[in-house]
């Protein structure tokens, strides 16, 4: 239908059950999770990549652990499964000793990434949180750490709440947001992080329609993820945003992706003059 790439569930060294339900819930403009990060493990997960490296797109796979080593594991699997290219998840919110908790300390990304490419040939690319003070420093620890790219970024920390059961209602209690809700906030993201950090970027956070690929790609992304879209759209969504991104860029006089990537940053402000 049109998708340049396929991003495996994140998986571990480890078969993880994750939370009890309920694990998801609609709000609005978009929607909580807590699912919990479950995974059959690694050796399952083998079987998975290879059957999805038929589809004849790259198959990027996403791996979490709970120290450097099951991060090295489970790249390790990938690599022999055939897996395209690694994204480090060290940025799942709901999750404890693991995602964010990894994700906001500058010197466990950049050594959890070294580890990692010291073991998978081929491009890594590091899942940035929106869950923390300072963005920039994180993705610089990625680079320093020998990172190809960014994804920014995962879901945002967040909660609902039943009013008659007077109780949180997911059963990990906090979940993600993810959806339109959290595309201003990722866009964010992608604009500070190109102007500081010199690596590709790709925009991941309430992707539904052409504009939103358009602002990503002004912000400074080189490519975007489609994900909580899925839940209300047909697959066909993928060959819509293709034709109708190509439309916007023949209108436009754009011949390449390239020409609009970071294009917002170099405006001129003519509310000075």
């Amino acid at each position: 239908m049109g998708a340049g790439a396929l991003v495996t569930k994140s998986f571990s060294k480890r078969v993880r059950e994750g939370y009890s339900g309920p694990v998801i819930v609609e709000v609005p403009c978009g929607y909580l999770n807590s699912m919990g990060l479950p995974n059959p493990g690694v050796d399952e997960m083998r079987n998975v990549i290879v059957e999805a490296k038929e589809s004849g797109v790259p198959v990027i796979a996403s791996i979490f652990g709970f120290d450097e080593d099951e991060y090295g594991e489970a790249a390790e699997a990938s690599m022999e499964a055939g897996a395209d290219a690694l994204e480090l998840n060290i940025s799942c919110p709901h999750v404890s000793e693991v995602g964010v908790e990894i994700g906001r300390k500058p010197d466990i990304v950049s050594r959890i990434t070294s580890n990692v490419k010291s073991r998978f040939k081929g491009p890594v690319i590091v899942k940035l949180s929106p869950n923390v003070t300072d963005i920039v420093e994180i993705a610089k620890a990625a680079a320093n750490g020998g990172a190809d790219a960014l994804t920014a970024t995962n879901t945002i920390k967040a909660i609902a709440i039943d009013v008659e059961t007077q109780r949180p209602i997911l059963g990990g209690k906090y979940g993600g947001l993810s959806g339109p809700a959290l595309k201003p906030i990722a866009l964010r993201c992608v604009y500070e992080l190109y102007e500081q950090v010199e690596l590709p970027i790709i925009g991941c956070g309430g992707v539904t329609c052409w504009t939103d690929i358009v602002e990503y790609l002004l912000a400074g992304a080189s490519a975007v993820q489609v994900g909580s879209a899925l839940a209300t759209r047909e697959i066909s969504i993928f060959k819509e945003l293709c034709e109708d991104l190509s439309r916007y860029m023949s209108t436009h006089g754009f011949k390449s992706i390239k020409e609009i990537v970071g294009k917002a940053h170099t405006f001129m402000d003519t509310r000075l003059s």
